[in-house]
């Protein structure tokens, strides 16, 4: 069961980008598409250059996708899955979010 934390509010966050928060001991991506209606939460981590930047990575969509370009060296995660574009075998935790009374909302736990 899902278990739900308060990370911020809405207005926190920046329209077409990425914050970082600090979610029970872990850094999370969350990023606010508000021409979508869409918020994603995915791990701050990036495999490739060993940094916790993601959350400073560029985002958009590829065939469909929304995905984020990490900021080093550009590869691309899916904002739903995880999943790298460039390189399928690389997976990064993707997390349930929501938005509840204006409330940001993630939850890490299955």
């Amino acid at each position: 069961m899902a278990r739900w934390q308060v990370v911020c509010h809405v207005d926190d966050l920046q329209p077409d980008s990425g914050v970082c928060a600090l979610v029970e001991g872990l850094q999370v991506a969350i990023f606010y598409m508000p021409k979508d209606k869409a918020v994603y939460a995915i791990n701050n981590y990036d495999p490739f250059s060993h940094a916790n930047v993601l959350s400073r990575g560029i985002i958009g969509d590829i065939n469909g996708q929304p995905v984020v370009a990490s900021p080093l060296y550009k590869q691309h995660f899916n904002l739903q899955t995880g999943v790298c574009l460039e390189d399928e075998t690389v997976t990064l935790p993707a997390y349930p979010v929501r938005i509840e009374n204006s409330s940001v909302q993630v939850s890490i736990t299955e």
